[in-house]
């Protein structure tokens, strides 16, 4: 955590979101925020996956090159 951002600073945030969104909608919105994070960090995992491969393929496909 930096340095600037105290636990007073961080009381405020959650009490302004509170305020701003209310006690009904924190669950909905922390729930969302978690589905977001799981997709995101399953996209990378799949982008991550697809250029391993892709480099795979591509020194498989040199090796044969130099074979022939």
């Amino acid at each position: 955590m930096p340095s600037w951002i105290g636990p007073w600073e961080i009381a405020i945030v959650l009490i302004v979101i509170l305020v701003i969104f209310g006690p009904k909608r924190l669950p909905e919105l922390g729930s969302s925020l978690g589905k977001a994070i799981t997709g995101f960090k399953r996209g990378l995992k799949d982008s991550e996956s697809e250029i391993r491969q892709a480099l795979a393929e591509s020194k498989e496909a040199s090796e044969e090159e130099k074979k022939a």
